[in-house]
């Protein structure tokens, strides 16, 4: 992963945040997309943009396998952690596959299901 002194800083801290974060490949490259660490809190005045997009370090043949099933399966990248190997910051990513229309209604008809015992729960108990 490219990134930044105050990057580095500000993950080691463990100050990031991998949620709703994504990567593409384009122009024969991978970039990370939505991945936010934080500002770091003894960095000057030229700190870095916490949301900025960070290229990957991959090589050839593995992009180009990661091109192929994204692109012929529609699959997507998903970074899944951030973890630091002989001092270099390395990223584990996943081919996923998004949630069908009806998987997303059986998850929110379940979490409505659990809201409303909860309540149910709460009321009982007060």
């Amino acid at each position: 992963m490219v990134l930044l002194g105050s990057e580095v800083k500000s993950l080691r801290e463990g100050r990031a945040n991998l949620k709703d974060s994504y990567a593409k490949v384009k122009g024969g490259e991978v970039f990370l997309h939505g991945l936010h660490i934080s500002a770091y809190s003894h960095a000057s005045y030229n700190n870095h943009d916490p949301e900025r997009v960070r290229k990957l370090l991959l090589h050839a043949y593995e992009i180009k396998k990661l091109l192929g099933k994204t692109q012929e399966r529609g699959l997507a990248l998903i970074p899944l952690k951030i973890y630091f190997s002989k001092g270099k910051a390395k990223v584990e990513l996943a081919l996923a596959r998004g949630k069908k229309a009806y998987d997303k209604r059986e998850s929110l008809k379940r979490k409505e299901e659990s809201r409303e015992l909860d309540r149910a729960k709460k009321k009982h108990y007060a």
